[in-house]
């Protein structure tokens, strides 16, 4: 099983020529295999993607949200999730939901397929791009 960042989530299902090759290769397989997941913190930036019009809906919210882990497994945010979040370098994306992601990615020891520099340059992580 492999963790999808929102914006991997978003051009999977949207814009697939943005994905690298190695981030292609790596999503065809947990889809014969392993499995994909998303964090429940990317279903809430798509919601708020989805709202703002940043992501075309193809009806209401929660059925275009419901449309894009359909097949996938979101995992929820636990206590332990909540605390690794606090454990990366200083240099790591402050965002809380890019912590949140990654500190799923962490706990669940999943690779993150990810195209943000600055989370594939931490060495706590395991990714894919």
């Amino acid at each position: 099983m492999i963790l999808l960042d929102t914006h991997v989530l978003v051009w999977l299902q949207r814009e697939p020529r943005k994905l690298s090759r190695a981030a292609e290769s790596a999503i065809r397989r947990a889809q014969l295999g392993g499995g994909l997941a998303v964090s429940a913190a990317t279903v809430v930036e798509l919601a708020g993607l989805l709202s703002r019009g940043r992501v075309r809906t193809t009806g209401t919210v929660e059925w275009t949200l419901r449309e894009f882990v359909e097949g996938m497994r979101v995992l929820p945010l636990t206590i332990e999730i909540a605390a690794a979040t606090a454990h990366f370098p200083p240099d790591f994306p402050s965002d809380p939901m890019d912590r949140i992601i990654a500190a799923t990615a962490r706990t669940e020891n999943l690779a993150l397929v990810t195209a943000d520099q600055r989370i594939l340059s931490c060495p706590l992580l395991k990714t894919i791009w």
